[in-house]
């Protein structure tokens, strides 16, 4: 064994083994090439990496283990990808190893050579009447990647852009980026992108564009577009889609299509964002907003935010799309910053008008004013029964599942808490369960109180459950156009459990079938819903309560989104004769989150939460990271976190004078299946301080997880730029 090769290895968490583990080698390898390698007992997935400019030398009398196979017919992960890999790993403080596996697909890691080679072989060759009716079913692939003139040959004509779109796709195509779109819901965004693709390829042939949704129930209806769009032109294969709800073989399949440039577009959600795609030149990054983009266990990385890094690195165009930007990209496209270019297009497609124009009217129904107990307002009921008569549909969007949160005894105040979790189990009604939305415990629904045996046990608060019991009592006398009952559907996580469940619930809201529909933010965002002229909101109070700060821009945005799922089809809206509308039910009218979205006026409500925050000194006037301690109790969980600040000061560590470091508290859900967890926020003023700090307290950190007196801690996390505290 010549050679030397230094492998970044999936190693167990926060066992401080190190990024690169050394192998021997017969023959030099070059880096990014996939090997397996032995590790213990095990055999598993590496890459190879870069030598590092300073290896550490080999002892004496040590006898490296051999790399123990070569994943051929593969070429070898760039430069650019291990980059990100790298820049990842140091910026969320997670091993480049940990980064570099994940990233890659399921099946891949699994696969030995030899199994591999038998998946990349070509089928075998057909005979007789098998072999004709595979050549029939090849021939037009063949031809599909011939490029040809728009409109023909099965190609989706394209539509005429507004003048909106057109100057905000001149300005794209005339600057580098990155840009913010700031559209309107409804004013064609989608349009843009296809644009921008299309440009990319005309330019160059040979690039690759990468285009990310916040959700995988998005990614159908966006495939289907970019499909009708591409296909005919470029090939079936040329748009795939990589996302956590396809199977390890379809996964596969997409990875490799982007690996060798054969696939010219790729469409997933924040996964994507590490996928190999070696000739790169756009990034398109749509509901850029969507707190879905932060991976919430593990490597907690921002999808949107490496796009942003990808794109400089790699010469690529980065669009950040939403008609609610967040604060942190809004403040970035100011002109007194200049990090992004902001484009505005106000306008919904065949509305004329400017500014608001085609924007649902917001109506604000004062529950205070309304019956007792009412869970809808008379109002609303009479404006949805008016929508059915006329053959068109209603959302309704409450953001939680099940029929109530809580089951509660009035006699001596038992509450259904989940045994396991600092959390409510709640109630649905359908199999009359119990569930705890955390950790998953399930029981049946006790038929009297277990504390005191009152049998009179009640539900407190509301879900979409018994909402959707609620609307069908009150609707079961109003009928459609055609004579039949009004039907009354709800999509959750509830029901849509089951493989193609969603899409099938999706196509019958599509096809009318639906009169109103309930559901959770899963359906209040990007969905084309071209029947739905009125939207409301149930119970959105809860929000402007909360201690998280972030907690009035993800209600606005969740609100503003979900209007816009009203009145999206003006031709639709124009042969009815009525006016799209969002109704929300409120006991704070007055609230300034309110006031801005009957305007329409996002930028006011930017405006003054970024003032707050630059008063009150927080993102994205100041940088954070977050400690997390898990524990069998909680003043284990403290004792690591109190631990870890002491050391940090005993050791000086470099840019300690810069960072604020808060004391150790309690999480919101304190217990989450018998493990608690406590939290400490780090604060800096700048963001290199706050990365070189948390790089150099690593090594701490890990010293102290071995210590015999943090042995209760059951695991430690860093989470840099969290979204909720």
């Amino acid at each position: 064994m010549s050679h030397i090769v230094y492998v970044a290895v999936q190693t167990p968490a926060h066992s401080a083994v190190g990024d690169l583990l050394s192998y021997g080698s017969a023959t030099s390898l070059e880096p990014g090439t996939l090997v397996r390698v032995p590790l213990g007992k095990r055999e598993l997935l590496g890459v190879v990496w870069d030598t590092p400019s300073a290896p550490a030398a080999i002892p004496d009398g040590v006898e490296l283990r051999s790399i123990a196979g070569l994943l051929q017919g593969i070429a070898p992960m760039n430069p650019a990808w291990r980059r990100l890999v790298a820049f990842a790993a140091y910026y969320y403080q997670r091993s480049l190893g940990e980064i570099a596996v994940t990233a890659l697909p399921p099946q891949l890691r699994e696969m030995s050579p030899e199994q591999l080679a038998r998946r990349l072989a070509p089928p075998k060759t057909p005979t007789g009447r098998r072999k004709k009716a595979q050549a029939a079913e090849a021939a037009p692939a063949c031809t599909e990647t011939v490029a040809r003139p728009h409109g023909i040959d099965g190609e989706t004509p394209l539509v005429a852009l507004s003048t909106e779109q057109s100057s905000v796709f001149g300005q794209i195509a005339q600057n580098p980026g990155p840009f913010l779109l700031y559209g309107s819901t409804g004013s064609g965004k989608t349009e843009v992108y296809l644009r921008a693709v299309q440009a990319m390829l005309d330019a160059r042939p040979e690039a690759q564009a990468l285009v990310m949704v916040p959700e995988i129930n998005l990614t159908p209806q966006l495939e289907e577009r970019f499909i009708a769009r591409f296909a005919p032109r470029y090939g079936k294969e040329a748009v795939v889609s990589m996302h956590s709800g396809m199977t390890n073989p379809q996964r596969l399949k997409s990875w490799l299509a982007a690996h060798t440039g054969r696939a010219r577009i790729v469409l997933g959600t924040r996964m994507a964002i590490f996928a190999s795609v070696p000739q790169l030149a756009l990034i398109v990054v749509d509901e850029e907003h969507d707190a879905s983009y932060k991976q919430q266990e593990g490597a907690r990385y921002s999808a949107r935010d490496l796009a942003i890094w990808r794109g400089r690195d790699a010469g690529a165009k980065v669009i950040l799309g939403s008609a609610t930007p967040s604060l942190e990209s809004w403040h970035a496209s100011d002109p007194g910053v200049g990090r992004y270019l902001r484009l505005h297009m106000p306008s919904r497609i065949g509305v004329d008008g400017t500014g608001a124009a085609g924007q649902p009217r917001v109506r604000l129904v004062d529950m205070g004013q309304q019956p007792r107990r009412a869970v809808f307002s008379p109002p609303l009921i009479e404006a949805i029964t008016g929508r059915i008569k006329r053959g068109e549909q209603s959302l309704i969007l409450l953001n939680r599942r099940g029929f109530a949160p809580v089951l509660f005894c009035a006699d001596c105040s038992w509450k259904s808490d989940c045994p396991h979790c600092s959390a409510h189990q709640v109630f649905h009604k359908a199999d009359r369960t119990l569930r705890c939305h955390h950790c998953g415990f399930t029981q049946r629904v006790p038929f009297a109180c277990p504390s005191c045996g009152n049998p009179d046990i009640l539900p407190l608060g509301k879900g979409t459950e018994q909402l959707q019991e609620e609307l069908e009592r009150l609707l079961r006398n109003v009928q459609r156009p055609d004579g039949n009952p009004a039907r009354v559907a709800r999509i959750d996580a509830d029901t849509t459990k089951a493989k193609g469940s969603l899409e099938e619930q999706l196509a019958q809201v599509h096809a009318g079938d639906v009169d109103v529909l309930v559901g959770t933010q899963m359906v209040a965002k990007g969905h084309d819903f071209r029947r739905i002229t009125l939207v409301a909101a149930v119970q959105p109070d809860s929000a402007l309560y909360s201690s998280d700060y972030r907690a009035p821009e993800r209600l606005f945005c969740l609100l503003m989104q979900a209007a816009g799922r009203a009145g999206r089809d003006a031709q639709y809206v124009k042969a009815q004769g009525s006016h799209p509308e969002m109704w929300i039910q409120t006991h704070d009218p007055q609230n300034a989150v309110y006031a801005a979205l009957r305007k329409h006026d996002y930028p006011a409500f930017a405006r003054q939460q970024l003032k707050e925050r630059l008063d009150a000194g927080m993102p994205p006037y100041a940088f954070q990271a977050i400690v997390r301690a898990d524990a069998r109790t909680q003043e284990a969980a403290q004792a690591f976190l109190s631990a870890a600040t002491q050391v940090a000061r005993e050791a000086r560590l470099p840019y300690l004078d810069e960072v604020f470091i808060y004391p150790p508290i309690p999480m919101a859900v304190q217990r989450v299946a018998n493990v608690e967890r406590a939290q400490m926020l780090l604060e800096a003023g700048n963001r290199s301080a706050l990365l070189r700090f948390l790089n150099a307290w690593q090594q701490y950190l890990h010293w102290l997880r071995g210590l015999p007196e943090h042995r209760p801690l059951v695991r430690w996390l860093v989470d840099v730029d969290p979204l909720s505290i």
